[in-house]
C-alpha cells in the first residue's frame, strides 16, 4: 500500500477517496472534510443509507411495541388487520398523538413531532415502512441523506400541523412524512425535467393517486396530514435543492443533526414521561 492510499479517506459528505491534506474536498467543495467533527460516528451514521433507514425504522418499531405493551389487556387483537394489534388510545396520547385535543387540551406541541413515530395497527406500520423503504432511497440518491433527513422530519411535523390548523382531533402515523419524501420527489421531477426526471415524476405521481383513493375509501384517514406533508416536502426540496443544482454542504448537515436531536429529545421525553406515568399509576 502507497503512503499516498495510507493518508487518503472517504470524504464523509460525498463518500468519494480523497487526501487527508485536503480542506475543500475536490468533488463535492466540503470545506474541512478531515475534522473530526464531520467524521464521528453520528454524521457517519447518518450520511450512510442503510444504516440511517434501519435506524428509522427501527424507532417507529420500538415505539410500536411499547404502545402495545403499556395497555396489553386493551390491545385490539380482532383478526382485521385495519385493526390488529392496535394499541390502546391511551397508549397513543400518553407517547405523544397529535391534533386539537393533545395541543389544545394540554398544550402539546411537542407532539406534532412525537406523533410522526405512532402507529394505530400492525398494517399501519407496515405499510408507512414498506413506503420509507421504497421511497428512501430515490429522495437520499437525488437530495443527499442530510437533507432527506430535514425533508422526512421537518416535513412530517409541517404536514400534522396543517391537520391541526384543519381541526382534525387525534392523529398518529408516519404517513405526513412520508408523504414529504413524495412531495420532493414530485418537485425533483418536474424540476429537473428530461426523460429521467419525467420518469420520476410518473412514477411518485402513482403514490399521490393511490393516496388520494386509499384516503377516500377508509375512514379515518388524515387527508389533511397528507397534503400537508406533500406540499412540505416539495417546498423543502426547492428550498433545500438536490445534488444536480447543489451539493450538500455543512449548513445542510448542521440542520439535520439539529432535527436529529430535538427529535430525539422530544421521543425521549415521551416514554419516559410515559413510563413514569405508568409505574405510578
Amino acid at each position: 500500500m502507497t503512503e499516498e492510499k495510507k493518508r487518503a479517506i472517504l470524504c464523509p459528505n460525498c463518500g468519494k477517496l480523497i487526501s487527508t491534506s485536503e480542506t475543500i474536498c475536490p468533488h463535492c467543495g466540503l470545506s474541512k472534510p478531515t475534522s473530526k467533527w464531520k467524521n464521528n460516528p453520528l454524521t457517519k451514521g447518518m450520511a450512510d443509507e442503510k444504516t440511517l433507514l434501519w435506524s428509522i425504522i427501527s424507532i417507529n418499531i420500538g415505539i410500536y411495541m411499547l404502545s402495545l405493551l403499556l395497555y396489553p389487556r386493551a390491545m385490539g387483537v380482532a383478526m382485521n388487520p385495519l385493526t390488529m394489534f392496535s394499541p390502546s388510545t391511551q397508549s397513543l396520547l400518553l407517547l405523544g398523538a397529535t391534533g386539537t385535543y393533545p395541543v389544545d387540551q394540554f398544550g402539546r406541541w411537542w407532539s406534532l413531532v412525537s406523533a410522526n413515530f405512532l402507529h394505530g395497527s400492525i398494517l399501519h406500520i407496515l405499510f408507512n415502512m414498506l413506503a420509507l423503504r421504497q421511497l428512501g432511497p430515490l429522495v437520499i440518491r437525488e437530495f443527499g441523506s442530510y437533507r432527506m433527513l430535514i425533508i422526512y422530519l421537518v416535513g412530517g411535523t409541517a404536514g400534522f400541523f396543517v391537520s391541526y390548523v384543519a381541526g382534525v382531533t387525534v392523529t398518529i402515523g408516519a404517513s405526513a412524512a412520508v408523504c414529504s419524501l413524495i412531495g420532493a420527489a414530485l418537485f425533483y421531477g418536474k424540476s429537473r425535467g428530461g426523460v429521467y426526471g419525467q420518469v420520476i415524476f410518473r412514477q411518485v405521481g402513482g403514490w399521490v393517486i393511490g393516496l388520494f383513493i386509499f384516503g377516500l375509501l377508509i375512514p379515518g384517514i388524515n387527508n389533511w396530514g397528507h397534503g400537508g406533508g406533500l406540499i412540505a416536502g416539495a417546498l423543502l426540496g426547492m428550498v433545500l435543492g438536490y445534488h444536480e443544482k447543489t451539493m450538500e454542504n455543512s449548513n445542510h448537515k448542521l440542520i439535520a443533526l439539529v432535527c436529529v436531536f430535538t427529535t430525539v429529545l422530544i421521543l425521549a421525553w415521551a416514554v419516559i414521561t410515559t413510563l413514569f406515568y405508568r409505574i405510578g399509576g
